[in-house]
């Protein structure tokens, strides 16, 4: 089975508006804490699109971090409390590990970062408290900050690391299920033009990092897993320093599902995200 046309488009979908970067001529840029003062949060703003989002779990077994940019895997985790900082480090972090190394073959996978999220209706992304649903269509990582997030974290080793293939995978997975609100939508990342990805700055008080926003395109693909339960995840691509054919940036953003009961519980998840390195 393999995600050929003819196949996505016998899937179910649903119509949800996704937000997209209004094209501009200023470079974006978003305040990852709060601007200085007069300064706006961000100096962009959404185009929204509504467009049909593919139910992914009839060919989950199909998709492919090297061809759309995005995997499912199924694996029950031992945390009893995703609140629990401590069992998160000390055994979702390990698990995690396992888990993207099998997924990819990969020789050395680190973890260098956690993010919790809680739909709370009307309330603002905050990052140092509360991380809401992300709304926007992104990628965490662009060609440019991938390898430069290997020489921050591992500035002795990173050169040589750098000298192999490096990829930076976020596995995701919803900790209270099924998820019915502020689902993920992943992008076939085949189906994204080079040009769709504006480097973006995410200034934060110590460093300007860049991720990707992305503009509108009608070729795009977009997928999502419909009730996703606490045992299954999604691995996405961030990045990839392999430029043949293979897929390097896959977009997502949460969206408002229109066929969600009204009295859906707010969604909560977790995403770990890993340096993998192949070394050979």
């Amino acid at each position: 089975m393999s995600l050929q046309s003819s196949t996505i488009e016998s899937l179910p979908t649903v119509e949800a508006e996704l937000n997209y970067l209004t094209p501009t001529t200023e470079r974006p840029r978003n305040y990852a804490s709060n601007p200085p003062p007069g300064v706006p949060r961000s100096n962009t703003t959404a185009e929204p699109h509504t467009l049909p989002i593919h139910d992914l779990r009839p060919v989950a077994v199909a998709a492919s971090l090297d061809e759309q940019g995005f995997a499912v895997v199924t694996r029950r985790s031992d945390v009893h409390d995703f609140h629990d900082e401590d069992e998160i480090r000390r055994i979702y972090y390990p698990e995690t590990e396992a888990l993207v190394k099998r997924a990819t073959g990969a020789d050395r996978v680190l973890i260098f970062d956690h993010v919790l999220r809680r739909h709370i209706p009307g309330a603002e992304d905050r990052r140092e408290d509360v991380r809401q649903p992300a709304r926007r269509v992104h990628v965490d990582h662009t060609a440019r900050s991938g390898p430069q997030r290997v020489r921050d974290l591992l500035p002795d080793d990173a050169e040589a690391l750098l000298r192999g293939r490096v990829q930076i995978i976020n596995l995701w997975r919803p900790i209270r299920g099924p998820v019915q609100d502020a689902p993920l939508a992943v992008c076939d990342a085949s189906s994204v033009a080079p040009g769709d990805l504006v480097p973006s700055d995410l200034v934060y008080p110590e460093r300007t990092g860049e991720t990707y926003s992305v503009t509108y395109n009608p070729a795009h693909r977009w997928f999502y897993l419909r009730e996703m339960e606490t045992d299954e995840a999604l691995l996405l691509k961030c990045y990839d320093s392999r430029t043949d054919s293979r897929a390097r940036f896959a977009p997502h953003t949460a969206f408002r599902d229109p066929t969600a009961p009204g009295d859906a519980p707010p969604r909560e998840s977790i995403e770990v995200r890993t340096l993998v390195f192949h070394l050979g």
